[in-house]
């Protein structure tokens, strides 16, 4: 006897259904408004099969979307995926600012606890930062901030680390790279959640501790310069008595009630798999609204994996300008790896394309659900300050680590990381919410997932009340509470800069 296999169809015009457990050849897929679709083939949980016969060149629909073209003729029940489905040419409406509707501010103000800061800013963490200028630097940084661990912090219970911020390049750079590395340190060291931070640097690299403390207006910086110092050994001593002089003043800080509007969320996605634009990324995009409707901001990255779906985001743009903005980066995306001989398609993994995603197309329709439903305010600059109240998008690679630093460097103070593989990214100095897309990742990590939004399937929770769920842990977390990749001690080693330019 077949076995009927539960099965989801993500809007009616889809040509391809979802489906939610393995499968063997002969059994049928069955979703709840009533398709039953005898399969032609085994096909794995969260793959798709067909329920139309689609010709060869033909469009294939998810989320009533594009997501490719037949590559040879796919019958009702057939396994579609990489095999038989490619990208193609698609024709985009960009339509700018035709879907643009302000959301309605929260009927009641919300709060938490954060730690306020001189400019204006709020933390949702207290951290001393030593700042490796280049790699050349970067085992002094490591030595100076290892000598801070626990039992050394006992006397000062306000601050949450020291913490070393080490990179594998800051020499051998110039012109945008440096100027980019530059920008991004500079917004570490600035940032809402460092309480303070002291530059390390060898003396002869390219990325100079004077030349960043001028660039990004760190003037009265504490800093040590190893050839300076006289050696490794010098200059680790001279950085801990640094340190030691830190402490005190940013021990002084403390938690105070600040409003929802203080906070800017980072969201970022890694690992997805075909559950991604199901679950975990429209959850992460109702938990957006919400931040959004107090006053806050959202911001979200990763221009590669847009790639497709940028004509649901020019809709949404407050104005034209504000939604060319954003073509303007995909173009340039388009030219930067034509020159890199390498397709944007290339971007779905490995890891990606075994969770059931087949081109980038598809998984930009699910990746761009994490915007949720408030226009778009503002497009920026990899590392530039998040100025802007509201939804706001970052020009970033669709690296996860190199995203998230970017989005961090221009303030954000809280991630939100949805996963379907199970990535356990973390980063110093700002906690990581995980949300894990599917229940058995979450049974399967317990110790890494915060939020299991795989019960949107699994116990029919609805996306608005898992929203709601994920945006009180982001309080709670963004008040002191213990994200479960902070207590992993993740986040030390994931500061990976953006560097797009030559090496010298």
């Amino acid at each position: 006897m077949p076995d009927k296999i539960p099965a989801i169809q993500t809007h009616p015009n889809d040509d391809v259904i979802i489906l939610l457990e393995d499968a063997r050849a002969g059994d049928i897929a069955v979703t709840r408004a009533g398709i039953e679709q005898p399969l032609n083939a085994g096909i794995p949980r969260g793959h798709k099969a067909a329920v139309r016969a689609i010709a060869p060149g033909q469009p294939v629909r998810r989320y009533g979307q594009i997501i490719g073209f037949a590559c040879t003729a796919i019958m009702p029940g057939d396994h579609v995926h990489t095999h038989n489905i490619d990208v193609g040419e698609l024709a985009k409406d960009y339509a700018f600012g035709i879907d643009a509707r302000p959301l309605a501010p929260a009927a009641a103000p919300r709060v938490f606890m954060g730690y306020a800061r001189p400019d204006g800013r709020v933390g949702t963490r207290n951290t001393v930062l030593v700042i490796a200028v280049s790699n050349c630097a970067a085992s002094v940084a490591r030595q100076i901030a290892a000598a801070f661990d626990d039992e050394a912090l006992r006397d000062y219970p306000n601050i949450d680390a020291v913490a070393p911020l080490v990179h594998w390049t800051g020499c051998s750079i110039g012109g945008e790279s440096v100027t980019i590395l530059r920008r991004t340190l500079g917004g570490f060291a600035r940032h809402p959640n460092v309480g303070a931070y002291l530059l390390v640097g060898l003396g002869c690299e390219v990325c100079q501790v004077s030349e960043l403390v001028t660039d990004q207006g760190l003037e009265g910086a504490p800093s040590v310069v190893i050839q300076d110092a006289g050696g490794v050994r010098p200059a680790v001593e001279a950085g801990i008595r640094a340190v030691r002089r830190l402490l005190p003043q940013v021990d002084a800080n403390r938690r105070t009630e600040q409003p929802v509007s203080k906070l800017t969320v980072a969201l970022e996605c890694g690992g997805s798999d075909a559950y991604s634009g199901l679950t975990a990324n429209p959850a992460a995009g109702a938990a957006a609204d919400l931040v959004v409707r107090q006053g806050g901001a959202a911001v979200f990255s990763e221009t590669p994996e847009i790639y497709g779906a940028e004509h649901l985001l020019t809709r949404r743009a407050v104005s034209e300008a504000v939604g060319r903005a954003l073509v303007e980066r995909v173009r340039w995306w388009e030219d930067y790896t034509a020159r890199g001989q390498v397709s944007i398609n290339a971007n779905p993994s490995p890891g990606n394309k075994a969770g059931g995603l087949t081109t980038i197309y598809e998984k930009s329709l699910g990746a761009v659900s994490k915007a949720g439903s408030a226009p778009l305010m503002a497009v920026y600059q990899y590392a530039e300050p998040i100025q802007t109240r509201g939804l706001c998008f970052m020009d970033t690679p669709g690296n996860d680590a190199l995203s998230t630093v970017g989005m961090v460097a221009g303030g954000a103070n809280l991630i939100v990381f949805t996963t379907g593989r199970g990535s356990v990214f973390g980063l110093q100095p700002v906690p990581t919410v995980k949300v894990a897309t599917n229940t058995p990742l979450y049974a399967r990590m317990p110790g890494d997932m915060d939020i299991d939004a795989g019960r949107v399937i699994s116990e029919g929770v609805s996306i608005e009340a898992m929203g709601a769920e994920l945006f009180e842990k982001m309080l709670a977390v963004a008040s002191g509470e213990r994200s479960k990749g902070e207590l992993a001690g993740v986040g030390k080693e994931e500061f990976v800069p953006w560097i797009p330019g030559a090496l010298l």
